[in-house]
């Protein structure tokens, strides 16, 4: 009895995850719309952001907000604890759905 193996699906994941080797990431990346409105009730970081009490409206004003602030308004607005957990998700998340694309 012979057996047959078709190595289609590992060269595939293969390819998506050397496709993923030192490529640089953005906040936009990760943070989508569909993680945003998938943890939160708003449907786009840009909602989420605007929604807060924070004038963020360049990345350094951004960047310029207290981390707990931060983590208070993300653990009040979100199905995280605070922004790393958040962004850590997202990352694992974007990595999931990559890795697996076309599988």
């Amino acid at each position: 009895m012979s057996v047959k193996v078709n190595m289609g699906g590992l060269k595939k994941l293969a390819k998506n995850i050397e496709n993923l080797d030192g490529k640089q990431l953005t906040m936009a990346d990760t943070i989508n719309d569909s993680f945003v409105s998938s943890c939160s009730s708003f449907n786009s970081f840009d909602e989420l952001l605007g929604a807060s009490p924070f004038d963020a409206s360049t990345a350094k004003e951004f960047e310029a907000i207290a981390d707990d602030e931060w983590d208070a308004y993300i653990a009040n607005n979100t199905n995280f604890s605070s922004w790393e957990e958040m962004k850590g998700s997202a990352l694992r998340l974007y990595i999931k759905n990559q890795v697996g694309k076309g599988l």
